[in-house]
């Protein structure tokens, strides 16, 4: 089976220059785990959930194995404040970004034209969840892991 036959036409894409909050949220209310950024027309990156998950990703005191000292037992209460508040920062930090900021790239395509097991095996070597097909330099749909379950299995009821 040919990718093309199997893919999601017609993708939800994003801008480069969209909010990570404006994105974040079109993946929650689509349901869906990655959307391809362009710019203009151009794809630049991709998006997905672990690019969003690692923005919540802080690395303090607290992430560090001590025993602590007498005096870091009063010092303690003071690193957890800090802890906290670089957490806070970053929390609102996020909703400022831009997508290509945080965007992974280069983006990996493959052509509607491969088969099935060629998408299956690049998704395995990368460790991607999906892959944006590409079609004379040009995004004409996506071919995610649920999409190649669901080809093999005799294609979505819909």
């Amino acid at each position: 089976m040919r990718i093309q036959d199997a893919m999601t036409k017609e993708p939800v894409t994003c801008q480069a220059d969209d909010a990570i909050s404006e994105v974040a949220g079109i993946m929650r209310s689509r349901k869906i785990g990655g959307i391809p950024v362009l710019d203009g027309d151009a794809l630049v990156g991709i998006v997905t959930e672990t690019d969003i998950i690692r923005l919540l990703m802080t690395k303090g005191p607290s992430d560090d194995l001590w025993l602590p000292s007498p005096l870091e037992i009063i010092e303690l209460p003071v690193r957890e404040f800090f802890n906290w508040e670089r957490t806070k920062t970053a929390l609102t930090d996020i909703r400022k970004k831009k997508i290509s900021e945080i965007m992974s790239r280069p983006v990996i395509t493959i052509s509607p034209d491969d088969d099935v097991e060629s998408a299956a095996g690049k998704m395995l070597e990368k460790k991607v969840d999906r892959l944006c097909v590409v079609k004379n330099d040009k995004l004409v749909g996506i071919i995610t892991r649920e999409d190649i379950v669901w080809s093999l299995a005799g294609g979505k009821d819909e």
